[in-house]
């Protein structure tokens, strides 16, 4: 939600003491957008931010003055109004700045409402259409993570522990950012290969286990390879159900890298499986040299 003392047009570049710094070309962009109406051309606030090996390179955000009017409705999602925009640019004015983050890049927009907002935003105002290839990190999520109830931004961010102040631009951006971040790590699967049209069949469902075998009733989750990986084929011969994720019913987390754990990235899988066994559920985790030492 939006907070008035905090939201205001910016652009920084991460690490940095001073806003003169350009950051490197980022691996991808994310976009967010807020609307004023029912109109998904009447964009109040967007927010911008720049991925580079998995961290924040750059933010950019800022209010717009629609040129519309501004619904109760969508007041009361993001908390702007009319009185905010005063004085802020409008859309026409911040254009060449959002076509220079956005374009000839890979952009992520958690669905593609925003993609939608800035083609009719662009063409109320008289703009050229930003040219920039999307990926809907809602998509990304579907593929990694099934088993969510949905994959709102809200409900994947959550699961995930990804800080979020909901229906702020920069913030949203930021969250939606991190998914895809957080499905590359956990899959393996490259961001050069979620963009690809086959990528869907490259995270694959897990391969069915043998019906006898040493890890005949485990149900394995994996972190830092895809589900239907080597290591989930292996298991899954030896006869382990593979998971797509630690739930309550997950007996064995298998995280693949270097050890100690204490260095992996995969956190929020990882704490909620000490959260499981600090509850006394029956879960054990292991490394992968430990679960092949388990299988020989």
């Amino acid at each position: 939600m939006f907070r008035s003392d905090t939201c205001h047009s910016l652009e920084i570049a991460a690490d940095t003491d001073t806003q003169s710094v350009r950051p490197e070309a980022p691996d991808f962009v994310v976009v967010d957008v807020e609307t004023s109406c029912s109109r998904v051309s009447s964009i109040c606030q967007i927010g911008i931010v720049g991925f580079r090996n998995g961290l924040v390179t750059f933010e950019y955000e800022t209010l717009i003055d629609p040129r519309d009017h501004f619904s109760g409705f969508n007041t009361r999602i993001h908390g702007i109004s009319a009185e905010h925009v005063v004085g802020m640019p409008c859309f026409a004015d911040v254009h060449d700045v959002i076509d220079g983050h956005l374009g000839g890049r890979i952009t992520v927009a958690h669905s593609y409402f925003d993609k939608g907002a800035l083609a009719a935003a662009c063409r109320i105002n008289d703009r050229a259409p930003v040219d920039t290839t999307w990926l809907d990190s809602v998509r990304v999520a579907k593929k990694v993570w099934p088993e969510l109830a949905n994959h709102k931004l809200s409900v994947v961010s959550r699961y995930l522990g990804i800080p979020l102040n909901h229906h702020d631009a920069l913030s949203d951006a930021r969250a939606a950012g991190m998914i895809v971040v957080k499905a590359i790590e956990q899959t393996g699967v490259s961001l050069a290969e979620w963009m690809a049209p086959t990528t869907g069949r490259r995270v694959g469902p897990a391969p069915p286990p043998a019906s006898t075998g040493p890890l005949k009733g485990e149900r394995v989750a994996i972190l830092g390879q895809s589900r239907n990986g080597p290591l989930a084929h292996r298991i899954a011969a030896s006869g382990g159900r593979v998971v797509a994720a630690v739930g309550s019913n997950t007996t064995i987390l298998v995280v693949v890298g270097e050890e100690p754990f204490g260095y992996i990235r995969y956190d929020a899988q990882y704490r909620k499986a000490q959260g499981i066994q600090q509850s006394g559920g029956n879960i054990k985790i292991l490394s992968e040299r430990q679960i092949v030492e388990d299988i020989v």
